[in-house]
């Protein structure tokens, strides 16, 4: 393993679990946020950690010598790949009239979106592994990586026009470069919760696995990057070539989406209550940084 691949799996993470598969030259890292899984600011931060940390590891390099091939994308919350934004401070932000704070959380999820999109400017595929629900932010984070792998049960779609907002943080952006844009715009207009074997047939998901066998799925995909890895690569590069997205659009989006969240009525805002309340009931609310229990030692194999 090399000096590099060592540093990095050396950081300690609270809210993400880290596996380096040195043979595949995969890094698996999975989400492990505080009770409620969804995208509070210190998760975002430390993705970015982790993204500039495997940036380093991998300068230098092209995808034949990189030492991490491809960053595999998880989570271990009980049925739950992402619940998305962080409503409880959504709420609190909008009812204090708070931009900057909004533009702030957009900006920190932009910047960790951008770079899955781009396989982190570095000589690797993303990949994302859905084996749970992926609603809103969490949608939009599976759909920002090169390939979505997720298990026929899993359930995924955009629930922010049931409290009359719209999802900014690449939702759009990302399905308009898998999808025609006017079905992309069907979907997130839906509001709807789409099975993963319906998101295949859309072109959204790539390889629909059986229940409990994604892991497994993604292992048999980076085999087959044994002997057709070179082209795989180089056709996702042509696809971003071709369709890319870039930050300056994904900026520009979550800055509407930011000064729309300000104009959300009393009424959109409780619905966004039912729904904390209802994530709350399932998972608990979301621990503070100081919460006695809160870190998790990453994992190295």
């Amino acid at each position: 393993m090399s000096p590099a691949v060592l540093r990095f799996l050396a950081e300690r993470y609270e809210q993400i679990e880290v596996r380096y598969d040195a043979e595949q030259r995969a890094l698996w890292a999975y989400q492990r946020p505080r009770r409620r899984p969804c995208f509070n600011l210190d998760l975002l931060s430390e993705i970015k950690r982790l993204q500039e940390a495997v940036q380093r590891a991998c300068h230098g390099h092209d995808e034949v010598s990189s030492p991490v091939r491809f960053l595999i994308a998880g989570s271990r919350a009980r049925d739950a790949f992402n619940l998305g934004g962080d409503l409880a401070l959504f709420l609190d932000l909008i009812r204090n009239r708070d931009r900057q704070g909004l533009r702030r959380y957009a900006l920190a999820c932009v910047e960790v979106l951008y770079l899955n999109s781009v396989n982190l400017n570095a000589p690797l595929t993303t990949i994302a592994l859905v084996q749970g629900a992926a609603l809103g932010g969490g949608f939009e984070a599976a759909i920002s990586c090169s390939v979505v792998i997720a298990e026929r049960h899993v359930q995924m779609g955009l629930p922010e026009i049931l409290f009359n907002l719209f999802p900014g943080m690449g939702a759009y952006s990302f399905l308009a470069r898998r999808i025609h844009p006017i079905y992309a715009e069907r979907l997130i207009l839906s509001g709807e919760m789409w099975t993963a074997p319906e998101l295949y047939e859309k072109g959204v998901v790539d390889v629909v696995a059986e229940t409990a066998a994604g892991q497994q799925a993604v292992v048999d995909y980076l085999r087959r990057q044994e002997r057709v890895g070179i082209g795989t690569f180089g056709l996702i590069k042509a696809r971003h070539r071709v369709q890319p997205v870039t930050y300056q659009e994904l900026f520009d989006v979550a800055m509407i989406w930011a000064d729309s969240a300000l104009h959300l009525s009393e009424r959109d805002l409780r619905v966004m209550e039912r729904l904390l309340r209802a994530q709350n009931r399932a998972y608990g609310p979301a621990l503070s940084p100081s919460d006695d229990g809160a870190k998790i030692v990453p994992l190295i194999s």
